[in-house]
């Protein structure tokens, strides 16, 4: 994109866009996390998982809910602290902990696309390659696309 083409948002407009985008991720997130409750108390858990997948199905979930909580601080900040007006602040604090929930989501659904894979396919290899896939794909849409993005518009 152009300079020319760039448009200069207002802080009030950068800030409800940013909230936005935790209010977008949110319900993702929220949903991600009851399926995997509900996984848990589904009479196959413990027959299709041993202890490592048990585990690592744990750390999938306490990852989605560290990824909730770090998308809704910002709105959590705002009630709090600035109710009823925004701040430069604020815009950085809700682009801080919007990005840093995809750092958690990001592992936990690569966990759970490996658990599924194991389930579909029983087979550890696939499941770990596919689970890695999965990151690595995350990874450069949620990182490092952006960062090449920001290095583009700064030439």
């Amino acid at each position: 994109m152009d300079r020319e083409q760039e448009k200069t948002v207002e802080l009030d407009d950068a800030v409800s866009y940013a909230l936005d985008e935790a209010r977008m991720v949110l319900p993702g997130i929220q949903a991600l996390f009851g399926f995997q409750l509900v996984a848990v108390f589904d009479e196959r858990f413990n027959e299709i998982f041993g202890a490592w997948g048990q585990w690592l199905h744990l750390a999938a979930l306490v990852l989605v809910a560290l990824a909730c909580a770090l998308a809704m601080t910002p709105a959590a900040f705002h009630r709090q602290n600035d109710h009823g007006k925004v701040s430069r602040e604020l815009l950085d604090i809700s682009s801080m902990f919007i990005g840093a929930a995809m750092i958690p989501l990001l592992a936990a659904i690569s966990i759970d696309v490996g658990l599924v894979t194991y389930v579909v396919s029983e087979s550890d290899a696939a499941s770990v390659a596919l689970g890695g896939a999965c990151a690595i794909v995350f990874a450069g849409l949620w990182i490092v696309f952006p960062r090449f993005g920001r290095s583009r518009r700064r030439r």
